[in-house]
């Protein structure tokens, strides 16, 4: 990815196809891996709120609320399941007004980009590692059904990306999209996806 790289790699919710979201020519070749219009802008993924404070001139105190809210609800732990496995809120990304430090061709026409705090260790290690924020679009064709697990992807979307992520390949289970919420810099909020 430092190199202009693409990948497929699991996430918390659907397998992805990610790049440095500051490549521009990077997220061009995601767009054209997809198929989709460089209009309907990516999603990014990053390992912290300091990170994600980094792409944004401002990020509204309610954005802050709502991520604080979703951590309390990972930490809770479920009577009712094993002692190892937290009750987790659905994932939830957030988009936000003034983006900034991110490729142009990420960016929505009125300046927002949808940006999410990712818990999954794979995806945060990831991250984390790679010090920016990553893309992380559903790894199908425009139009198709996004792959839950790795043996539901395109091969045309395998042969095009320069590297396959090894992790949870195995894997099969169901796996949905985040929730998308929009946060206006005025307040107002929009629920795009439940």
């Amino acid at each position: 990815m430092r190199r202009g790289g693409v990948i497929l790699y699991p996430t918390d919710t659907v397998w992805g196809i990610g790049c440095d979201a500051t490549n521009a020519e990077a997220v061009k070749r995601v767009y054209e891996i997809k198929q989709r219009d460089d209009s309907k802008a990516l999603i990014c993924l990053v390992d912290s709120d300091a990170r994600m404070q980094r792409y944004f001139r401002q990020v509204p105190d309610v954005a802050w609320q709502l991520i604080d809210s979703l951590k309390e609800v990972g930490d809770c732990k479920s009577p009712t399941t094993d002692h190892k496995s937290p009750t987790t809120a659905k994932p939830t990304t957030l988009i936000l007004d003034g983006a900034i430090n991110l490729a142009e061709n990420l960016i929505a026409e009125d300046g927002s980009v949808g940006m999410r705090i990712t818990s999954e260790p794979f995806s945060k290690e990831l991250c984390y590692r790679f010090q920016k924020a990553i893309v992380s679009t559903s790894a199908n064709i425009s139009g198709e059904p996004a792959a839950q697990n790795y043996c539901d992807i395109d091969p045309r979307i395998i042969e095009a990306v320069d590297y396959v992520c090894w992790s949870r390949r195995q894997e099969h289970k169901p796996h949905k999209p985040s929730a998308i919420i929009k946060l206006k810099e005025n307040g107002e909020v929009t629920i795009i996806r439940k």
